[in-house]
């Protein structure tokens, strides 16, 4: 079952940007622990940033200084702002969550998930 929903990926070139959303569905539990996650066919998911309820977020080294997540924590709304995108963005970008705020930080923990959105950076 699907409680989460991501939008805004799409085909961008080098350097360009995309903005991320991902809304829970109405059945969707209370999740203070909210993460972006990406995954290239053949490749092991990767976490790219962890958000807590209280504005502070783990980021992946690949994309520290060029993403930034953010929360509507009155809406539980997830976004990811990518900038300076590059080739190797290119991926299934995974919106996920965690009932329990301990495990904001532990990605691998995290139950619920979203379908995904494709973002495309090409050269």
């Amino acid at each position: 079952e699907v409680q989460l929903v991501e939008s805004g990926g799409g085909s961008v070139q080098a350097g360009g940007s995309l903005k991320l959303s991902c809304v829970p569905t109405e059945d969707a539990p209370s999740t203070p622990c909210m993460g972006w996650f990406r995954q290239v066919p053949g490749k092991e998911r990767e976490e790219i940033a962890l958000t807590t309820p209280y504005s502070s977020t783990k980021y992946a080294d690949s994309v520290d200084g060029r993403f930034t997540a953010s929360r509507d924590n009155t809406k539980n709304i997830l976004y990811l702002q990518m900038n300076n995108l590059k080739p190797e963005d290119t991926a299934m970008y995974y919106c996920a969550a965690h009932s329990h705020l301990r495990y904001c930080y532990s990605g691998a923990s995290y139950n619920i998930w979203g379908q995904g959105t494709q973002v495309t950076v090409s050269s």
